[in-house]
C-alpha cells in the first residue's frame, strides 16, 4: 500500500456528522502518502458525504449503526486496512500536517501516541478556561490511579498500531473514547508515546461536546476501570522526539 516516507501503512479515521464545510480544510492538510481515509458518516443531513467524497475518490465511507464519537471511531477502526490508524476531527481542530510526527513517533519504537495540548510545542486555540482546568485535573487523577504521566488525557488525536486494538478492546460510544484509549493503553502495557500538537478552533458549526455532561463520563470512565481488578501499569510515557 504505502509509496510514502514510512514502511508501514496509514490510514485515517474521521468521524464525521454535518460537516460538509469543514472537510475541505480537513482533507487539504492530509498529507498524499497516507494510504487510506475512512470516513465514519453519523447520519449527516447535510452534504458531508457527497463533499468528502468529491475531495477524495478513493475515500472508504463507512454509516454508522450507533451514536456518539466513540462509537464512530470503533466502526471506523474496524474497517480501516492500515498497518497503523490515526484519528482525527472532521471539525479542523487537528491539524493533519502533524500527521508525520504521530506515525513517526510509532515507527520510533512507540506502540501507542497520543497527541498533547500541554507538552513543550503543543497548544490550542480552542480549548476554554474551565475545560483546561477540568482536564488538567482527569489527568492528574489518572496519573495516580494508573501511575502514568500523561500531560494531556482529554485530546482526540491519536494514533497506534491496528494491531493493538484487541488489546484496548474499546467498548464506549461517547467522548470518553479517548480516556479509554489512553487507560487501556497503559493498562495493556503498551510503550506510550506523547506528541506535541497543536488544536485549531472549529472552523464552522457547533461542537456536540458539553463539558460537564462529557466531564463526568470521563470521570466515571477513569474510575470504572481502575476498579475492574487491573493492577497498576508500568507503562512509561515518553514525549517523541
Amino acid at each position: 500500500m504505502n509509496k510514502g516516507p514510512f514502511t508501514a501503512s496509514v490510514t485515517v479515521v474521521v468521524p464525521a456528522m454535518n460537516e460538509a464545510d469543514n472537510l475541505p480544510h480537513v482533507f487539504a492538510t492530509l498529507p498524499a502518502w497516507i494510504d487510506e481515509v475512512v470516513l465514519v458518516d453519523g447520519d449527516s443531513s447535510d452534504d458531508t458525504v457527497a463533499v468528502a467524497r468529491r475531495l477524495r475518490p478513493d475515500l472508504r465511507v463507512v454509516t454508522q449503526t450507533g451514536r456518539g464519537k466513540g462509537n464512530a471511531l470503533i466502526e471506523g477502526f474496524a474497517a480501516a486496512g492500515g498497518d497503523i490508524i490515526v484519528m482525527i476531527d472532521a471539525d479542523g481542530s487537528t491539524d493533519g500536517r502533524e500527521i508525520f510526527s504521530f506515525v513517526a513517533a510509532l515507527e520510533d519504537g512507540a506502540d501507542f501516541a497520543k497527541g498533547s495540548r500541554y507538552a513543550p510545542g503543543g497548544g490550542s486555540d480552542d480549548i476554554s478556561p474551565l475545560r483546561s482546568l477540568g482536564n488538567r485535573a482527569l489527568t492528574g487523577l489518572t496519573n495516580w490511579l494508573y501511575g502514568t504521566r500523561y500531560t494531556d488525557l482529554c485530546y482526540g488525536y491519536n494514533a497506534f498500531w491496528a494491531r493493538h486494538l484487541d488489546a484496548m478492546a474499546l467498548d464506549c460510544d461517547g467522548f470518553e473514547i479517548e480516556t479509554l484509549m489512553n487507560v487501556r493503553a497503559a493498562q495493556a502495557g503498551l510503550a506510550i508515546a506523547e506528541v506535541p500538537s497543536h488544536e485549531r478552533s472549529r472552523i464552522h458549526g457547533e461542537s456536540n461536546l458539553h463539558a460537564v455532561r462529557d466531564g463526568w463520563r470521563v470521570l466515571r470512565t477513569i474510575v470504572r476501570e481502575r476498579f475492574r481488578g487491573a493492577a497498576t501499569p508500568r507503562t512509561q510515557v515518553a514525549l517523541a522526539k
